[in-house]
């Protein structure tokens, strides 16, 4: 299968040299000094220990390789419509753009783009991050759970399920992608969302109890607007998604990626987090104050920094 990683940064390189080692026809769509990189040197990728050298052809124009019977959609969500345009009359003709990106908001944005039967869902569960320029240390987890919009189960699913099997990702092919999407959601906002203004580790967060805490108020909002929105989720998922996080041996390593980029300087992807949650408690007139003083604290800790360009 011919597959476009649509921003090869940690989440995009994983799956896509997850992909490569499998056998998969992988191309990357990236920029700047990675993209540099990547063509002259390959990317190194490691993990459990080990490191891999791969040679996947990389572009900043996804035209140059297209067209492509997969897009894996990785961009930051404030990318979404600039990096959709670039991809126009680049899928084959029965192509699909799969969003692997942060929030609830991204599958309608592609929409606007594509026909709604090109455009499928998922969340990327993977602890990845570039760096520098080609080197990719992968954390912790490594897998895609994805469905149709619709909730049917396709011939083309099944097809990427059995190839994200193939190549060690595959968590769950669901029929219900909005309560995925919601759930992946809750555990943004309190991740991002803590370990970025508290410039920490999810280790370090969630062992101080106040830090715990207030990750635990951010997910019960979340849950509560969620669940007005129609996803199956209750309270009891906060406390399971806090427990498991806990058990994580690795945590100290996984750096959630909204604190990778602030500490480099770059745009913060909250408004995908904390805005579409703020947006939705909107219209079901729902109080989340822990999510608004993020987003506001958020902001203003993005405002002073300049924007990266957008895709062109």
């Amino acid at each position: 299968m011919k597959i476009l990683i649509m921003g090869a940064g940690g989440i995009g390189a994983y799956y896509g040299a997850k992909l490569k080692l499998a056998g998969e026809d992988v191309y990357f769509c990236a920029r700047g000094d990675h993209l540099r990189a990547l063509k002259e040197r390959g990317l190194v990728m490691r993990s459990g220990g080990g490191e891999t050298l791969l040679a996947i052809p990389s572009t900043g124009d996804p035209a140059e390789f297209a067209p492509y019977d997969l897009v894996l959609f990785c961009v930051k969500s404030y990318d979404t419509i600039a990096a959709a345009r670039q991809l126009l009359g680049c899928l084959a003709p029965a192509g699909v753009v799969m969003t692997l990106q942060n929030g609830v908001e991204n599958e309608d944005a592609l929409c606007t783009v594509f026909s709604r039967e090109s455009v499928m869902g998922g969340n990327a569960r993977v602890g990845a991050e570039i760096v520098a320029p080609g080197i990719l240390v992968h954390s912790g987890y490594g897998y895609i759970e994805f469905g149709e919009l619709d909730g049917a189960e396709t011939p083309r699913a099944l097809r990427f399920a059995e190839m994200f099997r193939r190549a060690g990702i595959l968590g769950d092919l669901t029929r219900d992608l909005k309560t995925i999407r919601w759930i992946k959601l809750m555990g943004n906002n309190g991740t991002n969302c803590v370990c970025a203004l508290g410039r920490c580790s999810l280790a370090r967060a969630i062992n101080d109890r106040d830090g715990y805490e207030l990750m635990r108020q951010l997910m019960l909002e979340t849950v509560a607007v969620g669940a007005a929105e129609g996803a199956k989720m209750s309270a009891d998922d906060a406390e399971k998604a806090l427990r498991r996080l806990s058990k994580i041996s690795s945590l100290d390593k996984i750096r959630p990626s909204t604190l990778q980029d602030a500490e480099r300087g770059k745009p913060l992807e909250y408004d995908a987090i904390t805005g579409a949650i703020i947006r939705a408690a909107d219209r079901h007139g729902i109080a989340v104050p822990a999510t608004r003083a993020m987003h506001a604290l958020l902001k203003l800790l993005d405002g002073g920094r300049p924007r990266m360009p957008a895709a062109s």
